[in-house]
């Protein structure tokens, strides 16, 4: 089981040109867990945002869960988010992927959008990818 976890906003990246979608390639390509949660935020921004068809979208979905062990979103997940937005000033969105991530035990949440460096619950630590040197290179990953 991948003790690291990836917030919506690394699958993202993979539909940008440049360091950012390199970095996802190697996060999600190293099979980081997902929440369902993580899918549907992906396919607003998919559909809003990046313009894509349902099909298109769809299609881009498919190749992320092929990668990425999905996470369900339960009534457990529901309310540790809901007690993990009160204590920790989540938006009860961030909220439901950090539960998410801290339900499936896993121990690295990677996120541009929280706050880089944050320990949750003593188990989980939200790290920034863009802040950090990835020495990995893609065709390792390939």
């Amino acid at each position: 089981m991948s003790a690291e976890f990836a917030d919506t906003n690394v699958v993202l990246y993979l539909l940008d040109d440049g360091p950012k979608a390199d970095r996802a390639e190697v996060i999600l390509g190293q099979g980081r867990r997902i929440s369902v949660q993580v899918l549907n935020e992906t396919l607003v921004n998919c559909r809003r945002k990046a313009g894509l068809s349902w099909e298109e979208a769809g299609a881009f979905l498919e190749g992320i869960r092929a990668l990425c062990p999905v996470e369900d979103l339960t009534i457990q997940t529901h309310d540790v988010g809901r007690a993990l937005a009160e204590r920790y000033g989540f938006s009860i969105y961030d909220a439901m992927i950090v539960a998410s991530a801290l339900v499936a035990g896993c121990t690295t949440l990677w996120s541009e959008d929280m706050q880089d460096g944050l320990l949750v619950e003593g188990q989980l630590r939200i790290i920034n990818p863009c802040r950090v040197w990835f020495p990995i290179s893609i065709e390792a990953v390939s």
